[in-house]
């Protein structure tokens, strides 16, 4: 038996897949699929050797052949690819897309909006940026003449500002003409420092309740995870949790400190979570749903 165990949390949902016995019924009209105008929708995928209209949607896929027992469809960021056993008939394969076509129409879309989300959230490194700390959005000010201790950072909040403007500014001492490189690594550099006193004084907080110890802190950047924690009281929590409100970064808080007392995903476990956090299950959707700014 291994005298150390680790759990994680997923950052990014997986690409969503489905599998489906071919089945000879009747396509939906084109009526039954949801659409937002009479002009078609259309995905196309960037390896994509195969098209089909689905509904007012012209999707092009990926199609592939391969060692498997029924046709599969999976829905990612490229598009949608489409995998059968190399038994199964073009027609069958059509006729399972059509089948499935209000689910995959509905996948294609959501993942284009969030794609676009993330777009839009692409953070451009310079005088006046904004980004979001503890759920608040905050403008970056640069200051060439500014110095504050040893420091060179340091947050203001201003409650006298016009309505829609950030109250918080981050004052950063560098000249107006730094590159969006120097910008963007003092910036990560203060969130960090901060990301490590928040973190601190909320495991702080919740460890009595849960009754457990932890013993070392340690800021991940790992790609596909916020926390994880080791049966040795170890605890890794990605230091861009602190974009979020204090409640989303107390779940994962509580998730990893909760794995200091049962170490697996069992009803046990949750009950654990529930106890401190009633509201756990809407704050993970939330840690899910929202989209954290694009860093490079």
């Amino acid at each position: 038996m291994r005298s150390m165990l680790q759990f994680t949390l997923d950052l990014f949902a997986p690409a969503q897949t489905v599998q489906t016995r071919p089945k000879a019924e009747p396509a939906p009209a084109p009526d039954a699929l949801p659409a937002e105008s009479l002009t078609p929708a259309v995905f196309r995928h960037p390896r994509a050797n195969r098209e089909v209209r689905l509904g007012r949607a012209i999707v092009t896929y990926e199609f592939k052949r391969g060692k498997r027992r029924s046709i599969g469809f999976a829905v990612g960021p490229d598009g949608l690819v489409v995998s059968a056993p190399r038994w199964v008939s073009v027609t069958e394969v059509h006729a399972a897309l059509l089948e499935k076509a209000s689910w995959i129409v509905r996948k294609l879309g959501e993942t284009r909006e969030r794609h676009e989300r993330l777009v839009s959230s692409r953070i451009e490194w310079k005088d006046g940026a904004t980004i979001p700390f503890l759920g608040e959005r905050m403008r970056v000010l640069l200051d060439p003449f500014f110095t504050f201790g040893n420091t060179s950072a340091v947050l203001q909040d201003n409650a006298a500002v016009e309505p829609g403007e950030p109250r918080l500014t981050l004052r950063l001492g560098l000249p107006h003409l730094a590159s969006a490189d120097q910008i963007r690594d003092a910036v990560q550099a203060w969130l960090m420092r901060q990301a490590k006193r928040v973190f601190t004084e909320r495991l702080d907080h919740f460890a009595p309740r849960l009754q457990v110890h932890w013993r070392k802190l340690s800021l991940s950047s790992a790609g596909t995870r916020w926390g994880s924690a080791r049966s040795d009281g170890s605890i890794r929590l990605h230091w861009r949790l602190i974009h979020f409100r204090t409640n989303v970064i107390d779940y994962v808080v509580v998730h990893e400190l909760s794995h200091l007392r049962v170490m697996d995903h069992s009803p046990r476990f949750w009950d654990t979570v529930r106890a401190v956090v009633p509201d756990y299950a809407e704050l993970r959707t939330q840690l899910k749903d929202e989209s954290i700014p694009q860093w490079s």
